[in-house]
């Protein structure tokens, strides 16, 4: 079974149930959102974002998983700056709650940035950061994303993230999320080695602990460090290496989620849609 689908937004009146509607809309059996703005922490209580009607047409339409993602905000890497550090911490766990509430045990989380220090740095605090959210929490998988490695993120190799793994002590609730721009941007050539990526992450991490995909192209070469998502087939990785991503027999059963760009109105810069509906069409 393959369940493909893409971030949808949650906003307005009908806000959760307006996500669900969004999803299906594109012909959907999964999709990913945040729980309020990613750039900020200001969130709405879980009371106002009609959860009950959200769950109840997933269950009319047959959508039985979805990924939340963690805001931006949250950097678990901060070496620099406690309070940042500290935020993230408690960012993650109201994330958390709110995710399972919601109907998702996938949250998925950008590693973190050592901003400015070194990788190593960045990596305990990220570490300790999990240490404590996983032992002060009781519910929820914490999807570690596949990072393109622009700046300092942290998160750009595998050999990185068995770091993290390796080193929080209660590890049995982190996951992988892989995300196909950000791989081919750290320098994993998914074109032409999809499988060697797949055995590599099983040999240094276990492919069991991959939870949930995105599926992105790239407007960047291999290795390019930049994460700049393209459209599917408009990008450097191509439509016909995305569809082996999506139909890999190995990562059956996991949801998989578009984040690509808006297409622009030729008539209208300014204004644009979404192209999930044909590219999740495309992909199927």
């Amino acid at each position: 079974m393959i369940y493909l689908g893409s971030h949808v937004a949650m906003s307005g009146k009908e806000m959760f149930l307006g996500s669900v509607k969004e999803a299906l809309s594109y012909g959907s059996n999964t999709f990913m959102v945040y729980t309020g703005a990613p750039q900020n922490s200001k969130r709405r209580p879980l009371d106002e974002l009609r959860i009950p009607e959200a769950k109840e047409l997933m269950k009319e339409s047959g959508i039985d998983r979805f990924i939340v993602h963690a805001p931006y905000l949250i950097n678990l890497g901060n070496s620099v700056n406690e309070e940042t550090f500290k935020l993230g911490k408690e960012m993650l766990a109201v994330e958390l709650d709110r995710a399972h509430e919601m109907g998702s045990d996938i949250m998925v989380l950008h590693p973190g940035s050592a901003v400015g220090a070194e990788p190593q740095a960045g990596i305990a605090k990220i570490i300790e950061g999990l240490d404590e959210v996983i032992k002060t929490t009781e519910n929820g998988l914490i999807a570690l994303e596949t990072m393109a490695g622009k700046g300092s993120e942290l998160g750009r190799s595998f050999d990185e993230l068995k770091d993290i793994f390796d080193g929080v002590k209660d590890n049995s609730r982190l996951r992988i999320c892989i995300d196909t721009c950000h791989l081919n941007d750290a320098g994993y050539d998914v074109v032409n080695n999809f499988d060697g990526i797949l055995n590599e992450l099983d040999s240094k991490i276990g492919i069991g602990r991959i939870a949930c995909v995105h599926i992105n192209d790239s407007l960047n070469p291999l290795g390019a460090h930049k994460d700049r998502h393209a459209n599917i087939g408009k990008g450097t990785i191509g439509l016909e290496a995305l569809r082996y991503v999506v139909h890999h027999e190995k990562l059956e059963g996991l949801p998989m989620c578009l984040e690509t760009p808006h297409i622009k109105d030729p008539l209208n810069p300014k204004e644009g849609y979404a192209p999930y509906k044909e590219e999740i069409a495309m992909l199927r």
